[in-house]
C-alpha cells in the first residue's frame, strides 16, 4: 500500500510535477489532495507548491534529496496525543524544525449513496488513525467500525474507489468534491476546540541570533544518565534560570525498555543567558543532548 488510490493519482501527478520544476518552492507532505497536511501547508505558505508524498518517511526523503525544500509534518493533537513515531523520526531524519503552525481541524463523513439512492447506514469508516481516535465516541455510539488509512483524504479517495456505499471516510469537507463523495455530517470530532500542531522542517536550522527580539521555542531530544535522581537533577537548571519548558514527553529508546529518550520544548533559544545556562546544565547530567531546531513561537503557550 505505498501507492495513492486511483481517484488521487491525477492530482498528486500534476502537483508532483509542479514540485519538480520549482524544488525550492516546494512544501512535502503527507498525504493525499485534500489532507490535512495539504490544508496546513497551504494556510502557512500560500505561495508554495504543495509536494504530496504517501508517508512521512517519504516527505523527509524528499527535502533529504532536493524535491522539496521543505516538508510540513503534524507533531501532536490536543485530544488524541502525539502523532505515532514522530520522535523517532524527527531525530533520524537529519532535517532541523525552523517553524511551526497551529490549525483547527474539523472532520467530516462522507460517502456514496447506494443504488436505491440512500446514503448509510455505514458498517465501517477509513481514516487516519489520528482522525479516528479523535471521532471514536463518534463512531462508537453509531456503530460503525473504524478501518485505518495512510491519511484522511487518502481514505475519501479509497473510498471512492472500492465504490461500496457501505464503507464511509472520515476526512476534510474539501476531501468529498474532490473525490465525489457526499458529505452526510459535520464536525464529526469529539472535541470542539480540535486542535493540531504542525513543525516545518528543513536541511539547516534557524540561527537563534535571527530570533532576537522575539518569542522562540527550541526543541530538543535528551537521554540523561542511568543514575538515581538524574532526571529531577537535569530539570532543575530550568527552574533556577527562569526557563519555562511547556512540554517534556518520555518515549522508549530501542527494544530493551531500559533507556527512555526524552522530547523536550522550551521557551527561549541559545544565545539567551538562562538558557544556555539551563541546557549546559542539562547536558551535564545527559548522556546525549541533540537541538533539533530553534523557530519564532506560533501560539501562546499559556501559564494559567
Amino acid at each position: 500500500m505505498r501507492s495513492f488510490p486511483a481517484p488521487a493519482l491525477a492530482m498528486v501527478e500534476k502537483m508532483q510535477a509542479a514540485a519538480a520544476a520549482e524544488p525550492s518552492r516546494a512544501i512535502a507532505l503527507q498525504g493525499a489532495p485534500g489532507a490535512n497536511s495539504h490544508r496546513a501547508a497551504q494556510e502557512f505558505a500560500p505561495e508554495a507548491l504543495p509536494l504530496p508524498c504517501f508517508s512521512f518517511e517519504d516527505a523527509i526523503e524528499a527535502v533529504k534529496n532536493g524535491r522539496a525544500g521543505s516538508a510540513i509534518i503534524p507533531i501532536e493533537n490536543s485530544q488524541h496525543g502525539r502523532v505515532a513515531d514522530i520522535h523517532f523520526l524527527l531525530p533520524e531524519s537529519g532535517l532541523a524544525i525552523v517553524a511551526e503552525h497551529f490549525m483547527p481541524i474539523h472532520h467530516a463523513l462522507m460517502g456514496l449513496r447506494g443504488a436505491d439512492g440512500a446514503i448509510g447506514p455505514f458498517e465501517a469508516a477509513y481514516s487516519h488513525p489520528q482522525a479516528l481516535g479523535q471521532s471514536r465516541h463518534y463512531l462508537q455510539e453509531r456503530g460503525i467500525v473504524p478501518l485505518s488509512y495512510a491519511d484522511t483524504a487518502g481514505a475519501a479517495a479509497y473510498v471512492a474507489e472500492l465504490g461500496d456505499p457501505s464503507l464511509c471516510a472520515i476526512a476534510p469537507a474539501i476531501a468529498a468534491d474532490l473525490y465525489g463523495l457526499e458529505i452526510v455530517d459535520r464536525r464529526v470530532e469529539d472535541a470542539a476546540d480540535n486542535m493540531t500542531r504542525f513543525v516545518l522542517l528543513a536541511p539547516e536550522p534557524l540561527d537563534p541570533a535571527s530570533l532576537a527580539g522575539e518569542v522562540a521555542i527550541t526543541t530538543f531530544i535528551f537521554e540523561v544518565k542511568n543514575i538515581p535522581a538524574a532526571l529531577f537533577k537535569a530539570m532543575g537548571g530550568f527552574a533556577t534560570n527562569g526557563v519555562n519548558m511547556t512540554k517534556l514527553e518520555s518515549y522508549q529508546k530501542g527494544a530493551s525498555f531500559s533507556a527512555s529518550m526524552f522530547y523536550a520544548d522550551i521557551i527561549g533559544a541559545p544565545g539567551d543567558a538562562g538558557v544556555d545556562r539551563a541546557l549546559d546544565e542539562l547536558a551535564f547530567h545527559c548522556k546525549e543532548l541533540r537541538i533539533l531546531g530553534s523557530y519564532r513561537q506560533a501560539r501562546g503557550r499559556d501559564l494559567a
